[in-house]
C-alpha cells in the first residue's frame, strides 16, 4: 500500500521540480512574448517601408508623366516635324506649308 500512496504525496524533490518547471515555462513565456514583438515591430516596420516606397514610385511615374506632357510640343503651325527613317536619313513634314 506504501507504493501506491507514494505517487499522490509530492515530496521535497517533487516540490523542486515543479518550481523548476514553473521558472523554466514563465522564462520560456517572456522570451518569446519579447521575439513576437520584436517580429511584429519588423514587420510592421517593413509594410511601411512598402508603403512609403510605393507611394515614392507613384509621385515618381506621376511626375514623368506631367514632364513629357510638358516637352509634347503644342499644335504650332510654324513648327517643323522630322522623322528618323534610316540611318541618317529624315523625312520632314511642315516645312513646305503642307501637314
Amino acid at each position: 500500500m506504501d507504493r501506491f500512496n507514494q505517487g499522490s504525496r509530492p515530496g521535497a524533490t517533487g516540490i523542486v521540480m515543479r518550481a523548476a518547471a514553473w521558472c523554466v515555462s514563465a522564462v520560456a513565456w517572456v522570451v518569446a512574448t519579447v521575439i513576437g514583438g520584436i517580429v511584429a515591430v519588423v514587420l510592421a516596420f517593413g509594410m511601411v517601408f512598402m508603403a512609403v516606397m510605393a507611394t515614392l514610385l507613384i509621385v515618381l511615374g506621376v511626375t514623368a508623366i506631367k514632364a513629357r506632357r510638358s516637352v509634347r510640343s503644342p499644335n504650332d503651325p510654324t513648327l517643323i516635324e522630322a522623322h528618323n527613317v534610316s540611318g541618317h536619313s529624315w523625312v520632314a513634314y511642315g516645312w513646305d506649308g503642307s501637314h
